[in-house]
């Protein structure tokens, strides 16, 4: 199974120590938001990038509206150079939320749809060593080609949760990386908007990358309530309502993978059941000792990734 962990970390020692351990343990991915490096996930990627050899790195996801589509996929490629192993990077981007955008940018949120659609036609057409040249509402470039390292394309995946975004992931790019949706959401909504897009687009089957927060704990009401207070947050977030409505779930503690080995093992079969092609998880604590719960939580998806 292609499983993936969250990455981070507060020290540059950290970073590279969670990264090769992670490809040591045999997963396949590392996925930075966001967040990570104190605001800028890609020298993130760089540190990692040069303490490994395999492992994929992806961001989850980059803010689009934060830099420009030209200048994302510059920062990109260089970061490809500087990891020096050509087809290990995937930039995963989206618009982020209202909140962010408008209270923080000073940006107008009034058209994320259109704004990402031309954000991502631009980007990937330079990531995939094209000149572009575009001319939208949002947008308008005559930029490239890149330089890309062996002539490798960095793929891009969309931050996609909504029909809108899914159907220009599916139809521009190579797939979408989620969070908080569950299985059901995967089914019924997720999986069969974006393949459509891409196949009325003459794409391959895109990706779909499925992001979970995940504990294995034995006491699955305990682990949902660690769960509730972590994950509070995106229950408050229109985006992720819907996605969790989805789902057919109220909240946030009820999207989490919970339960003994089994249990999460079939939780996460499960998402790949659903059309899920990767798995990103994002171990949690449950309990007094937060490094033994994360501990057994990470040797079960290990043993998953390698099966």
């Amino acid at each position: 199974m292609r499983i993936g962990l969250t990455g981070g970390g507060t020290t540059a020692d950290r970073i590279v120590g969670q990264a090769s351990r992670a490809e040591a343990d045999g997963f396949t991915s590392m996925w930075y938001p966001s967040a990570a490096g104190g605001g800028d996930p890609l020298p993130v990627m760089t540190l990692a990038g040069r303490a490994t050899s395999a492992i994929e790195l992806g961001t989850a996801v980059l803010q689009s509206y934060a830099c420009h589509p030209v200048l994302a996929a510059s920062r990109a490629n260089a970061v490809a150079f500087a990891v020096g192993a050509p087809g290990r990077l995937t930039l995963g981007v989206g618009p982020s939320h209202q909140g962010p955008i408008e209270n923080r940018l000073g940006l107008s949120y009034d058209t994320p749809g259109q704004h990402t659609e031309e954000y991502v036609q631009i980007l990937d057409g330079l990531l995939r060593g094209e000149h572009v040249s575009f001319a939208g509402r949002q947008f308008r470039v005559d930029a490239g080609p890149l330089p890309l390292l062996d002539g490798v394309e960095i793929p891009v995946l969309v931050g996609a949760l909504g029909p809108r975004l899914l159907r220009v992931a599916g139809a521009y790019t190579a797939g979408t990386i989620l969070w908080m949706a569950n299985a059901a959401a995967i089914e019924t909504h997720v999986a069969p908007i974006i393949r459509k897009a891409a196949a009325d687009a003459g794409r391959p089957a895109p990706r779909i990358v499925a992001g979970l927060p995940v504990a294995v704990h034995d006491d699955v009401a305990e682990a949902r309530s660690a769960a509730a207070r972590l994950y509070h947050a995106y229950g408050e977030l229109p985006n992720y309502q819907r996605i969790l409505s989805r789902g057919g779930i109220a909240g946030p503690a009820e999207a989490v993978i919970a339960g003994d080995e089994d249990s999460v093992a079939a939780q996460v079969r499960a998402l790949f059941e659903a059309g899920a092609t990767d798995v990103w998880a994002a171990p949690f604590p449950v309990g007094d000792n937060a490094a033994a719960s994360r501990a057994r939580t990470r040797a079960l998806l290990s043993s998953l990734a390698r099966s």
